[in-house]
């Protein structure tokens, strides 16, 4: 009964944070399209985001929701496609959800704080 406890709870997760994705992708491309028609290097955009802490929050939320959603989709394939074992597969993409939020997180930090 664990297991089937512990799967419903990671299917949960998992599309909690798509609802949170859908919307930071939204917000992301408009945001982008925004600043390229507005003529806006990259340069240009990043001193504009150095020292902004709401588009720190704002793209740390959307590493978190990446860092979560991706773990139970990633199981779920290496166990169906490459055949291993469910706990093999599901500490590896926990490992690999790991990686994504340390990875986003500083590359957040650096951004902002930069």
């Amino acid at each position: 009964m664990n297991d089937g406890l512990a799967e419903a709870r990671r299917w949960y997760r998992q599309r909690i944070s798509a609802m949170v994705l859908a919307v930071c992708v939204l917000v992301h491309l408009a945001v982008m399209i925004y600043a390229v028609r507005g003529g806006l290097s990259g340069s240009e955009i990043l001193a504009r985001t150095q020292g902004s802490w709401s588009f720190g929050a704002f793209y740390a939320l959307f590493v978190v929701a990446c860092a979560v959603h991706v773990p139970p989709g990633l199981s779920n394939i290496a166990v169906e496609w490459l055949r291993w074992p469910a706990a093999r597969a599901l500490l590896a993409a926990r490992l690999f959800g790991l990686l994504i939020l340390i990875t986003g997180l500083r590359a957040v930090y650096a951004v902002v704080a930069a």
